[in-house]
């Protein structure tokens, strides 16, 4: 039922999904993205990842940095070069700038048409700066301190 207040509230002027429906949203979204954060634990772990990092950037900005151990692919050559440097047995975790750049949403695209089991890594190099993760550039390894208003100062995680 609408009220007269939830018509007027823009949070509620569409209402929420059934809690089914959101089930099967939120279900899905987790299906086809990974974070940040996971990616760089599941990375630092012991062992096997279990998937494989993929830039989706050009070789300027690869040589600007970079996920350490990612295989750079630049979307525009996706098509071309995913079957000579992936193997499609592992899944891939795509990844651009950031949260502004649609690249890695483009190259999970590409690879899924080519039967590859993908997920693009919300918020991209970007934050994975920005959280304080350890990358390369031509240079050699870097790191920054994490941004306070991305991550968790003074913690192991964010706890969610």
């Amino acid at each position: 039922m609408t009220t007269t207040r939830s018509v007027s509230n823009p949070v509620l002027r569409v209402p929420p999904a059934s809690p089914a429906a959101a089930v099967a949203h939120f279900s899905a979204s987790l299906a086809f993205h990974a974070d940040v954060s996971d990616v760089a634990a599941a990375l630092a772990a012991d062992g096997d990842p279990g998937f494989v990092v993929l830039d989706s950037r050009s070789t300027q900005a690869w040589d600007q940095g970079r996920v350490p151990g990612a295989v750079h692919l630049p979307t525009a050559l996706v098509h071309d070069g995913a079957e000579r440097l992936l193997d499609r047995s592992v899944p891939v975790v795509t990844y651009c700038w950031g949260p502004g750049c649609n690249g890695a949403t483009r190259a999970a695209l590409a690879l899924a048409e080519l039967g590859f089991r993908v997920k693009e890594m919300l918020g991209g190099f970007e934050y994975w700066v920005r959280e304080g993760f350890p990358y390369e550039t031509r240079q050699g390894a870097g790191r920054r301190d994490p941004d306070p208003l991305t991550a968790p100062v003074g913690a192991e995680d964010c706890g969610c």
